[in-house]
């Protein structure tokens, strides 16, 4: 794909994937199977398209998979794409919501469900750190972004400093380090 190109994607895929990933979800952990899904399997958008919505979800309030659906729907098909993908992304968990509901005490009680989740769990996490090395990967040769991405790291998941403070320091310095090459991470 060239860049500034981007496939033409129909609404009834845009649902459909956005909706097996709602459906098959479980506590986060969505942004590298988002990626995984647009990027790597169909090619609907780059890493370079892709890594600024990340970032966007992340500081921008609400549940950062519903905040990336709404980025790529809109990216790929305008304001109703972003409806569909963010439609999508919810109808499964929705539904699985309802059942949920309705059956709670009897799958409480069930050992395979916190095994399931054990293991969920485990590959969100395999998930997530692909998308960092992917994240670092993209920042190129330039040692100003993957310093900065250190440092979020470092006092977000290690120090546990709260991540609107540290995104407003972030923020400024990432864009006074991309500033002298025109954004560029080359």
């Amino acid at each position: 794909m060239e860049p500034g190109q981007q496939p033409r994607v129909g609404y009834a895929a845009l649902y459909r994937v956005f909706f097996w990933i709602g459906l098959f979800s479980f506590g986060g952990g969505l942004l590298p199977w988002i990626q995984r899904e647009i990027v790597t399997l169909r090619g609907w958008m780059r890493d370079e398209d892709f890594l600024p919505g990340v970032a966007m979800a992340q500081i921008l309030p609400g549940v950062n998979s519903t905040n990336m659906a709404v980025f790529v729907g809109q990216r790929l098909r305008g304001a109703p794409g972003a409806a569909v993908a963010l439609v999508g992304m919810l109808t499964g968990p929705f539904l699985v919501m309802l059942v949920a509901a309705v059956s709670y005490q009897q799958v409480l009680g069930v050992p395979a469900i916190h095994a399931a989740m054990a293991g969920a769990a485990a590959g969100a996490l395999g998930m997530m750190l692909r998308m960092g090395v992917t994240a670092v990967r993209s920042a190129g040769r330039s040692f100003g972004p993957i310093l900065v991405m250190v440092a979020v790291f470092v006092a977000v998941g290690v120090l546990r400093w709260s991540l609107i403070p540290v995104v407003l320091v972030a923020i400024p310095v990432s864009v006074a380090i991309a500033w002298p090459r025109g954004g560029k991470n080359a």
